[in-house]
């Protein structure tokens, strides 16, 4: 078994330890999550910025953030971008790079969006390509789905639980993912939010 592999598996089994300690599956539908703000968006490791600075070609480039969240600019070496909002890595880097030029002018596009850890959502299991979203408004179970590839052969679908943490409680609810994907049930495309974990078992055989 491969160390990606053993790695999905043990973070699988470790989710449903804390499935189990939260008291089992509410029998109630999944309540909606309520409104969720949506500020301006923060950016995160793994995000892919465009920077561009005005009148400078040579200092505007294409890059990601670093595991670390840093980055690393013409000119200018390990700047603290996970946390910031783009206008605000913007300006720091204006500061940054007053130092060599008159007056820089930067401005920073997420091109490929990854956000911050707690404003993620979790596929995990038999999906077909199972990883962290980033959450956008209105996001639900089957637009997750399809960014991931829907599920495997071997998925219990209908098994699938949504681990849910709110006010420091997590609570678990049944997921009916068959249903959704090939039936077309829509009562089952359920309404998600940051931080949401969906866990697809295998089928038993």
């Amino acid at each position: 078994m491969g160390w990606a592999a053993f790695s999905r598996l043990a973070l699988v089994g470790l989710v449903a330890l804390a499935v189990s300690a939260c008291g089992g599956f509410r029998s109630s539908d999944i309540p909606s999550p309520g409104p969720v703000e949506t500020p301006d968006y923060v950016i995160g490791a793994g995000d892919q910025l465009q920077i561009y600075v005005r009148n400078n070609p040579d200092l505007s480039v294409s890059l990601p953030v670093r595991p670390d969240g840093k980055i690393s600019v013409p000119m200018v070496q390990d700047v603290q971008a996970a946390g910031k909002t783009p206008t605000r890595l913007g300006r720091d880097l204006e500061t940054e790079l007053a130092q060599f030029i008159r007056e820089p002018t930067v401005t920073v596009m997420v091109m490929g969006f990854v956000g911050e850890y707690a404003d993620q959502v979790r596929v995990i299991g038999q999906a077909a390509q199972p990883q962290s979203l980033a959450y956008r408004n209105g996001m639900t179970v089957l637009d997750a789905l399809i960014q991931v590839g829907g599920l495997t052969p071997f998925a219990a679908g209908n098994r699938a639980t949504l681990v849910r943490q709110r006010n420091g409680d997590s609570s678990s609810y049944r997921l009916r993912l068959n249903d959704l994907l090939n039936d077309g049930d829509v009562r089952h495309n359920h309404a998600l939010r940051p931080g949401d974990i969906i866990i697809i078992p295998e089928a038993y055989f």
